[in-house]
């Protein structure tokens, strides 16, 4: 497992544990966004404060939690982005698309 899945009342916190946002851990997270969304959850909040590595198909992984949760009218939000995802997610200008907050407090705050 590379994501620790937390449930909260009206939402789950999906805490990823690997260093890495990649094509290893992608398809995991993907699975997390169905399952939980086909399942009734709506609303998700990615922790990312171990993750120091980003590539394209963890982006698309993110993307396409992005898209399940608008289609059911729910909540993304992003937080803990180390220096160097945070600055993958702004050249792919990703951080317009995704809600993003500087930490777990704001994110819980943010969520819809």
């Amino acid at each position: 497992m590379n994501f620790k899945i937390e449930e909260k009342k009206n939402l789950i916190i999906l805490r990823c544990v690997s260093d890495k946002l990649d094509s290893f851990t992608s398809s995991e997270l993907k699975t997390l966004f169905l399952h939980h969304s086909n399942n009734g959850c709506k609303n998700f909040i990615i922790d990312l404060s171990l993750a120091k590595y980003c590539d394209s198909s963890g982006l698309s992984a993110l993307l396409v939690g992005n898209r399940i949760i608008k289609e059911k009218e729910g909540s993304l939000n992003i937080f803990g982005l180390n220096p160097m995802v945070k600055k993958i997610i702004s050249i792919s200008q990703l951080d317009t698309v995704f809600n993003i907050s500087n930490n777990e407090e704001t994110a819980l705050k943010n969520i819809s």
